[in-house]
């Protein structure tokens, strides 16, 4: 005999798929997680057809989005290089929930196993990029006319933010959030094949950077500690919670970090004022948040 959990798992399998396009229906593998999210658009982690070695969360449904509410983008790349996002999909889910196209590096997570397979390449942050600026031109696409190309954050855990920092210099982003990462100070210390990009990288950035690191605790905190200060030419905030490496990405929603992340992603991708007081101003919202510390350079309006 079905279990109720078991029969409101299907119903709610039938819903989305009821509210998802006849275009991917068939062929999409797509799952709900943690009941969509805690924003106002219940949000998808799904499989796009045509789109290979890409994962896409984004909100279920697609009607609340026009040209004059368009889904600001962010394109994301994983920890240890991972094909694929199935380590950052709670908080990638919960960021979508609240208003975004979220374009992840990395195959459809069938499951919640780690990902044991091939690395990813830096590349693929490139053809996220180059994918939503063909489904908004194109008016077969369920996407046509929904997305804000203005407004594009190129963003990654770990090796993913080292492929973030590696394709920095791309004109078309808007933003870069760097999550426990940072251009190593040791290069010799780094895992194989990760990109490696030298700290004279960092004159590319052209846009505003977060940098969200896991206190002294993190490995990667010296290597982002180290950019943050040799950031002289672009805004630039390093924001410390004294977890690990690990972040909190797999806790409900994403935890502390999927809360910062999405309160910079609304001041820089959406213009939220309320969001910008998260981060500006001596007594600033996250200066307020249990264990939280924030630096900024002298660009940070």
């Amino acid at each position: 005999m079905k279990t109720l959990s078991t029969i409101l798992l299907a119903m709610l399998s039938i819903a989305v798929q009821a509210t998802m396009p006849a275009n991917t229906t068939a062929a999409a593998r797509a799952r709900v997680l943690e009941n969509g999210g805690t924003g106002p658009y219940r949000a998808i982690m799904m499989e796009q057809p045509g789109f290979p070695e890409h994962t896409v969360f984004r909100p279920i449904n697609l009607s609340p989005f026009s040209k004059t509410n368009a889904l600001p983008i962010l394109v994301w790349g994983n920890g240890a290089c991972a094909n694929s996002p199935i380590e950052h999909a709670k908080f990638l889910s919960e960021i979508a929930s609240h208003g975004y196209l979220v374009l992840a590096t990395g195959i459809y997570p069938e499951n919640d196993r780690p990902y044991r397979g091939p690395m990813s390449r830096p590349e693929q942050q490139i053809e996220s990029i180059d994918w939503a600026f063909a489904g908004n031109a194109d008016p077969k696409s369920e996407y046509f006319g929904k997305l804000d190309l203005k407004h594009i954050c190129l963003a990654g855990m770990s090796c993913g933010g080292l492929q973030a920092l590696h394709n920095c210099a791309e004109k078309r982003i808007s933003a870069v959030m760097i999550c426990n990462s940072g251009l190593f100070t040791n290069p010799a210390a780094a895992m194989p094949n990760m990109p490696m990009p030298r700290k004279e990288k960092l004159r590319d950035l052209h846009t505003p950077v977060i940098y969200i690191l896991g206190g002294k605790p993190d490995i990667a905190y010296n290597n982002g500690m180290d950019d943050f200060r040799r950031i002289h030419h672009v805004p630039a905030i390093a924001a410390n919670l004294p977890v690990g490496h690990g972040g909190t990405y797999r806790h409900p929603h994403g935890g502390e970090f999927g809360v910062v992340a999405r309160m910079w992603l609304d001041w820089q991708l959406k213009g939220d004022k309320n969001a910008a007081k998260m981060f500006v101003g001596d007594d600033c919202g996250l200066s307020k948040r249990k264990g939280w510390t924030i630096e900024r350079n002298r660009a940070v309006q």
